[in-house]
């Protein structure tokens, strides 16, 4: 099964906010996504987390 669920990471204040799915196979990288971190109250960048 090459679809895994992931945790992403806010950069700044390592707080763990959001899940997500992602094909291994076609994707096999880190994800980096920016979204809004409600713990800082900005848009910032996201990172998969292992």
């Amino acid at each position: 099964m090459p679809r895994v669920t992931l945790v992403l990471e806010c950069v700044e204040c390592k707080a763990r906010n959001y899940t997500i799915t992602k094909n291994k196979r076609e994707h096999p990288g880190r994800v980096e996504v920016k979204k809004f971190c409600p713990r800082c109250k900005k848009h910032l960048p996201h990172r998969e987390t292992r």
